[in-house]
This record gives structure tokens, sequence and C-alpha cells, in this order.
């Protein structure tokens, strides 16, 4: 019966194109479709309904994890139609459950949108390169993107940390080996120490989540291979903070000697609901010049947006600079655009001036001439 069941609700998600799907007690099933969540036409799940969905598709391993911290993470294949990474908890002391669909296919960087400069940016020989954003904003999309851009024009060895493993690459000209957290390997300090002395030429760590992995992806990044990290934080200013941040006092001055030398880029993602539906994703991208370098060593990371904002022949874009052309372009509602800014307060006054016709259009233009000539 929970095997059937779990089936058809699979079977929702992936013919609706849904993003997510949620599993608690007292209610009908949930999905999540263009950011809004939509509880599906079905029965009211009990306790039983729910431990009898979750025995279905959690492996045993998981269950016993589930027992003694009250909660655990896997990934799952729903046979070839799709992926999907499950994370199972108590609540109430019943189960619940969110299944989070990770599409078959790898997207381009047109299909994504992502600014044009990541690809020169993936052709330098080393560095630090950073996926940051909320958790539900795409960064692992974007981050199988650029390993399967890698995957089809390089030949190089690409180690991937994850935890849980969500896309599956196959070896195209790379040779990838993936190893998951808590499966091949116990966590990822221990992995990424032991990736160095695998030959890589790309470590992609799935969470820079401590200070021991953050200092160990910093010095890999020094020493010859280029490593993708992510982490939760918005804006590119507000990444290097926190990096600077985990580390204690006394250390931070060589943290930022360190990081300034080491970081190649920073891109910073939000998805917004898309007009009539779906999802359209806008991006914060900063490219590390020597000025910018220079102002992290320096510890003036607060001018580092001004930087981003005069930086655009570089290919650097602000978020709120991406959000205001969704909505300019008529791709989104200005609600959906200023929930996700970093100055709500600016975009809402630089919208209100463009309703007006108050912009001055010549500044854009001048912008994007320097965009076009350096493309």
């Amino acid at each position: 019966m929970a095997t059937l069941q779990i089936d058809k609700l699979l079977e929702t998600v992936v013919k609706e194109g849904v993003s997510d799907l949620h599993i608690t007690t007292e209610q009908p099933p949930v999905v999540r479709s263009g950011g809004r969540m939509i509880r599906l036409e079905t029965k009211t799940l009990t306790p039983e309904d729910t431990v009898s969905l979750m025995k279905s598709i959690t492996p045993e391993r998981n269950q016993q994890e589930l027992q003694e911290v009250g909660g655990t993470d896997f990934g799952f294949a729903f046979g070839d139609k799709a992926r999907f990474r499950v994370a199972v908890f108590k609540q109430r002391g019943q189960i619940g459950m969110v299944l989070r669909r990770i599409p078959n296919e790898f997207l381009t960087f047109e299909q994504l949108g992502l600014p044009y400069v990541i690809s020169d940016l993936l052709n330098r020989p080393r560095g630090l390169f950073l996926v940051t954003g909320p958790t539900g904003s795409g960064k692992t999309t974007s981050l199988a993107s650029m390993i399967n851009y890698m995957n089809d024009t390089m030949d190089h060895h690409i180690i991937t940390l994850e935890d849980p493993i969500e896309y599956y690459h196959k070896h195209k000209k790379c040779t990838i080996n993936q190893r998951e957290i808590g499966v091949d390997v116990p966590d990822f300090p221990e992995a990424l120490r032991r990736a160095l002395r695998m030959d890589p030429d790309v470590i992609l760590v799935g969470e820079m989540r401590d200070l021991d992995t953050i200092a160990a992806a910093i010095t890999a990044a020094e020493t010859g291979h280029i490593v993708f990290g992510t982490l939760h934080t918005t804006g590119a200013q507000g990444t290097v903070d926190r990096i600077i941040d985990v580390f204690p006092t006394s250390q931070q001055e060589q943290i930022r000697t360190q990081l300034s030398v080491a970081i190649i880029g920073i891109l910073s993602q939000a998805l917004i609901p898309r007009k009539p539906k779906g999802l359209v994703a806008a991006y914060e991208m900063l490219v590390v010049t020597p000025a910018i370098a220079n102002l992290i060593r320096e510890a003036k990371t607060y001018r580092i947006n001004s930087s981003i904002q005069t930086g655009r022949k570089f290919g650097m874009q602000l978020l709120d600079d991406a959000l205001f052309d969704l909505w300019k372009t008529g791709l989104s509602e200005e609600d959906d655009i200023v929930i996700k800014s970093n100055n709500p307060g600016e975009l809402k006054a630089k919208i209100a001036m463009a309703k007006k016709g108050l912009l001055d259009d010549e500044d854009e233009d001048e912008d994007d001439d320097d965009y076009d000539d350096d493309y």
C-alpha cells in the first residue's frame, strides 16, 4: 500500500514539475510549485501513513539514525525518472519528510541565466569559487552545471564531497569521483584532507560549515586546485565577512591575506517566482580583481558592493540590480523581488522612480556599453 502510494506521489511531483514534496501528519501531502505551497487533494495523513511512507524509501542505516538523533538525510532514485534529496525528521513525536526533486538533466549556463564570466573563471588553473545563497536557491543546480561544463570541455580529475550526492556525473572528458559524507567518508574535514592526496584538479566541497573545512578549502585553492564551495550567506560582501569571522581574532589577519590570494569569484543567488508560473534566478557576481583582493586584505570589505557596481565591465553585478532587471522586464512581481533584496528600501525607491520615469536611462546605457565592448 505505502510503496504504491509513494510512487503515486512521486509520479505527481515529476509530472507537475514541482520542486518539493512535504509529508506530515494531520494534513494531505503538500507540494511546492513556483515557490508556493499547494495541498494535494488526497486524504489527510495519519501517523501510521507517514511511518509507512517513510519506511518504503528510507535505507536501514538512515532509519537507525532517525531513531538515534531524530533526523536523517539521504539521496534516492525514483527509477530513471528523477532523483530526490530526502530529509526525514520527527516532529511532535511523529514522522515528517521533505523530498526535493533533483532534475535528471544538467542545465546549460544559458538556460540558468548564469553570468557569462563564469566560463572564464573555470578556465583558471587554481582558486576558490564560492556559490552562496539561502537553502533552496539553486546552488546545487548551478554547481552541477559548472562541473558538467568542465566535464564537457576539460580533461580534469574532479572530486566532489557531498552530503548527500544529488546530481550523478558520468565520466566524459573528466574523471569524476563523488564521495558521500557519512557513506564513503565520515565528515568534510577528513574528506578534504584525503582528497588532496588523490591528485585532484578540482574539488567540490558541498558545504563549508566549520573552521576546519574552510581553512582546508582555502589552502587547497592556494596550492593549485580549483575549489568550489557553498555557504548559506547572501551577497558577496557578507560571504567574505562570514568566512573571516569563523576564525579566532588572532588568525583573522592571516586569513584575510590567504583568502585575498585564493578567492577568484563569488556567485550569490536567489530564486524568484516567475510570471505566470515557474521560477527565475537572480545572481550577484563578484569577480576578484587585484583591487578587490586588496579590499579583502585590508579589511575594507564594506567597499565591495560599490566595487561590484563599478565592475560591470568585468562581468560583475549586484543582486539588487539583477532583481530590478527582473521587475523591469516584467518577469517577476515587485513584491517577490523586494523580499529577496539585500537593500529592500533602496530597491523600492528605485522601482518607484522607474515607475515615474525619473530614472536616468543614460547611466544604465553607459554601463551597458562598457559591458558590450568588453563582452
